[in-house]
């Protein structure tokens, strides 16, 4: 549906049938009706505004606004000289495609301010011409003052169409990119998680297939029952359908301290907080990886693990006695690197401290107003 300043028909054949009467009718308008003299100079008036006009299709910067001013002035001279207005249409056609928002203002208020002086100097010369034309004057001064704003905010729509498809294409490529990012830290949480604590049982079993066979068949079983899960949390997370319950993420990091042999103590607290899918989801995929860094790279015999309401944010706090790790140095790796992007996503924040041990500090607001990031 054509908005109701719509001038020129879709069909383009139509409207170079128009253009091309709008050429013809200015040489039969001067040649009907005035003499030899006047048919020169009006046809090199003519001839001299049409050059201009493709000249102005062909300029660049500031030239194209010396074209638009020197076609203004020709109109005035035809209106004038012969009362003839309708060149101004062609003007009014092309500033309707300049693309400059202040270039398109300043031409177009005196295209419009010269065009009605004229046929306003016009009725004061010849009164009988151009009251015989005042349906037609009429018509023209509503097409100088409506045709260009048509054009502008058809370009205008038309460029922002452009714009908005070269934004969706690009917001497509970083959606990818971002689910890619995505599956590679959910990949490196899940499967580095239960890999980790698989090879610990390994080895546990390892060590106890003599000393005690019984207590290493249930280390085999929790194994099998490791890789299983691992299999399943795999599947999950490629159809997208993962939600981590934190509840469940303390009983696996329970496992793996265990298994580690690293005595663990948790606060029950975290029990009570009515946390959303989405944070309970980052806060046990940090909790996860922290645990990981704490059996890799700590050698601690101890871990303490805290999740507690602290007004309007949750925190979470994982401490352990072992030998520290420098913070800057780990954290371009994808571990730290990984858990940092995800508390961004809620406003989260992470602090390392190490000193007698290392102490893993994370906040994260309840109510998330404002997510950085997509």
């Amino acid at each position: 549906m054509q908005s109701w300043y719509a001038i020129l028909p879709k069909n383009p054949w139509i409207s170079i049938y128009v253009w091309v009467i709008f050429c013809i009718m200015p040489f039969y308008f001067i040649i009907k009706s005035f003499s030899l003299i006047q048919i020169i100079i009006g046809v090199m008036l003519i001839l001299l505004y049409f050059l201009s006009h493709y000249l102005s299709f062909h300029s660049k910067n500031g030239l194209v606004y010396v074209w638009i001013i020197f076609e203004i002035f020709l109109n005035l001279c035809m209106t004038l000289l012969f009362g003839y207005v309708y060149l101004s249409l062609f003007t009014a056609f092309f500033i309707g495609n300049i693309r400059n928002p202040v270039g398109f203002f300043i031409i177009f208020g005196l295209h419009i301010a010269f065009t009605i002086l004229s046929i306003v100097a016009g009725f004061f010369t010849d009164l009988e011409l151009f009251l015989s034309q005042t349906p037609f004057i009429i018509v023209t001064v509503i097409g100088v003052v409506l045709l260009p704003f048509t054009l502008y905010s058809r370009n205008k729509r038309e460029n922002l169409q452009g714009e908005l498809q070269t934004a969706k294409e690009r917001i497509a490529e970083l959606i990818v990119l971002e689910e890619r990012q995505r599956i590679a830290r959910d990949l490196h949480d899940t499967l580095g998680q239960k890999l980790s604590m698989i090879g610990l049982k390994s080895d546990l079993a390892s060590r106890l297939i003599l000393k005690n066979p019984e207590m290493a068949i249930q280390e085999i079983k929790e194994i099998r029952q490791t890789a299983s899960i691992a299999l399943k949390e795999v599947r999950e997370l490629v159809s997208g359908m993962r939600t981590i319950r934190l509840s469940d993420e303390v009983k696996r990091v329970k496992e793996i301290l265990k298994a580690a042999e690293i005595e663990c103590e948790v606060m029950e607290d975290y029990l009570e907080i009515n946390l959303s899918p989405l944070i309970e989801t980052v806060l046990g995929m940090c909790l996860k990886e922290a645990i990981n860094n704490v059996v890799k790279h700590s050698q601690a015999k101890k871990c303490k693990i805290i999740i507690v309401q602290n007004g309007n944010e949750v925190l979470l706090t994982v401490s352990d006695n072992g030998t520290g790790f420098d913070f800057q140095s780990d954290v371009s790796g994808n571990g730290l690197k990984g858990m940092c992007e995800r508390l961004e996503f809620i406003n989260g924040t992470v602090k390392v401290e190490s000193n007698e041990g290392t102490r893993l500090l994370i906040s994260v607001p309840l109510a998330i107003t404002h997510q950085k990031g997509s």
